[in-house]
């Protein structure tokens, strides 16, 4: 894109964290921005200051749920005009031991993370291509979308968060390959530590019947709000990355520098692997 003024986006888990700070760099560069979360006291909030920027809308969405995401992309429309950008932001750190596994919470984790993903691509992605006016599409997948690394606390997620997240990955860069003929660009963000509050608000949003933590995942909860705390890059530095890439067309959105050597040693593995006749 040569450039991003009156086009609309329309941005999931965006009434905070990485999702506002998103919609605030696209507001600023004249984008129309309509914002989706759960929380409505933050969608206010949202609303209230993304209006006082650029034309502005916000919505109460589970991305689990199909059928209301259908009605809330015509509603978008509607108010605001084509839809040609999507970012699909919503997601939860959880996951269970493999010895606790359970149906529960496979089907929230991965209903929320890789469906709630495509549940955005399948609400926008077929009208941008009817309408063959371009757009891009950014999917928020997780440094732990890339690498199980365990000798890192952090990027030891337990089996389920990293599915979901290795999932987003792969649906993005397939994606992309596929939508480039229609001139619509597909970026995965793949975030390391982020200053937000979105472990606890995973906990806080957690299904009742999900079954109790074990002692490895509440220890790593208990410890990852601290290290995105302290260690974590500014939401806002992730907004003009994302921006960066949809005006580039970048594949990958990347955010921490320790992410090279795990990665390295993924791909040298997959290399090894290789038969060499």
């Amino acid at each position: 894109m040569d450039s991003l003024a009156g086009r609309t986006a329309f941005i999931t888990g965006g009434a905070r964290g990485i999702g506002l700070a998103v919609a605030r760099s696209l507001a600023d560069r004249g984008v129309a921005v309509a914002v989706a979360d759960l929380d409505g006291p933050a969608l206010e909030q949202a609303e209230a200051e993304l209006s006082a920027v650029t034309s502005a809308r916000c919505y109460r969405l589970d991305v689990r749920d199909r059928q209301r995401y259908g009605e809330i992309a015509d509603t978008v429309e509607a108010e605001l005009g084509p839809v040609s950008i999507v970012v699909n932001n919503a997601g939860v750190l959880d996951s269970v031991t493999p010895s606790r596994m359970d149906h529960t919470m496979w089907d929230y984790v991965m209903g929320v993370n890789a469906n709630g993903v495509y549940n955005g691509v399948q609400a926008f992605v077929p009208r941008m291509i009817r309408r063959r006016l371009g757009g891009h599409i950014v999917n928020t997948a997780s440094a732990a979308g890339l690498f199980v690394d365990s000798h890192s606390f952090l990027y030891r997620s337990g089996f389920l968060y990293h599915a979901s997240k290795f999932a987003v990955v792969g649906l993005s860069e397939s994606l992309r390959v596929e939508l480039a003929p229609h001139d619509v660009g597909v970026s995965v963000l793949c975030p390391g530590p982020v200053a937000t509050d979105g472990v606890e608000n995973a906990r806080r949003l957690r299904p009742a019947d999900a079954p109790a933590h074990s002692a490895k995942i509440a220890a790593i909860l208990d410890q990852a709000q601290d290290i995105v705390r302290d260690q974590g890059v500014q939401p806002s530095v992730v907004g003009e990355l994302v921006v960066d890439a949809i005006l580039r067309d970048r594949p990958y959105i990347l955010t921490a520098a320790d992410n090279a050597a795990p990665i390295r040693a993924r791909m040298e593995a997959l290399l090894d692997a290789v038969p060499t006749e």
